[in-house]
């Protein structure tokens, strides 16, 4: 099947499967103390900060959707305006797809329409083993990404008819792709969750963030399994829980961390702030709105905005500093 195909065929099955795993991201072991006298103005609250270099006006990110077929230009687009309009970052599919045909380059410039957007590039582990680093660059590059993500997809992989297998190697070559960008590089699972072991790692080889993505959300194992027709369903719940991803990274290293997989609502990305993360992810409960409008997507973000504040107000929190530390788990 080729790139092009897969990338249509993900995008159908997770607008027409079940494709979320059946155990949860782990953040209800978690509360907050409610505050019934929280001495705060709802208009003085600040959900600012700073991800990379870059004024985030709240601690959202939108995830990696699609790249490298016709139908992902709308999404792309849409998703970039909201995430430009809201001022947060957003990240785009696997650009191997325009890497091996330069005429799906279109389906990953978003900064044509929305020219501030904070965005993020991606490439997989298996990719940076096949293609050259002056590649990679160019990739980035063609799309002005501010930075670049390489995934880390074991698990994804090997449910894959054809999927990459031989792993070893790959993390000298995410140091070596560290240290040839000069943008920041960060490093993302795809719904598996990293441990603290990896996160060490990680951070050893130049990583200058980590984005968890835990089990609790999408299943990409489940995906491509629909696909392919392969027999990895006793794997479907096979991952870290978010939440324990989150806290085990937080531990481990000193980078920013986006905590992402099964985050759907602002009080979960509150959970996740408090615990220690930069920004809060989330990439399914947009692609449905993101086929329509970026008015569709915002609608959807400016709620688990409007949760946050929420969250903070009834926290006393007036910044996500203060939120800091709050969460407990029970």
């Amino acid at each position: 099947m080729s790139t092009e195909k897969r990338k249509t065929e993900h995008i159908r099955i997770c607008l027409e499967h079940d494709v979320e795993f059946r155990k949860t991201n782990g953040f209800e072991n978690y509360q907050f103390t409610h505050n019934a006298l929280p001495e705060l103005n709802w208009e003085d609250i600040d959900i600012s900060t700073e991800f990379l270099g870059r004024e985030f006006r709240s601690p959202f990110f939108i995830e990696a959707v699609t790249g490298g077929t016709k139908t992902a230009e709308k999404i792309n687009r849409n998703l970039a305006k909201a995430a430009e309009d809201l001022g947060i970052g957003m990240g785009v599919g696997s650009q191997r797809a325009m890497i091996e045909d330069p005429h799906l380059t279109s389906t990953y410039t978003v900064k044509e329409t929305s020219p501030s957007v904070f965005l993020v590039g991606n490439i997989g582990a298996s990719h940076i083993m096949e293609f050259t680093v002056e590649k990679i660059m160019d990739a980035v590059e063609k799309i002005k990404a501010d930075a670049l993500a390489i995934h880390i997809n074991p698990a994804q992989e090997v449910s894959q008819e054809g999927g990459f297998r031989n792993w070893n190697g790959v993390l000298a070559q995410i140091k070596t792709v560290c240290r040839s960008l000069d943008i920041p590089v960060i490093v993302k699972e795809v719904g598996n969750g990293i441990s603290a072991e990896v996160a060490k790692k990680l951070a050893s080889a130049g990583a200058a963030a980590i984005d968890v993505a835990g089990a609790g959300g999408t299943n990409w194992v489940k995906v491509d399994s629909i696909m392919g027709k392969t027999p990895f369903q006793n794997f479907y719940e096979w991952g870290i829980p978010t939440a324990e991803s989150l806290e085990e990274c937080h531990r481990a290293v000193k980078i920013p961390i986006i905590a992402s997989g099964g985050i759907r609502n602002g009080i979960e990305a509150a959970k996740a702030i408090s615990m220690g993360a930069s920004l809060a992810g989330l990439a399914l409960p947009l692609l449905k709105p993101a086929t329509e409008s970026a008015d569709a997507v915002k609608k959807v973000l400016e709620q688990l905005i409007l949760e946050l504040k929420t969250t903070m107000l009834l926290t006393s929190s007036g910044s996500l500093k203060e939120l800091s530390g709050k969460a407990v788990k029970i």
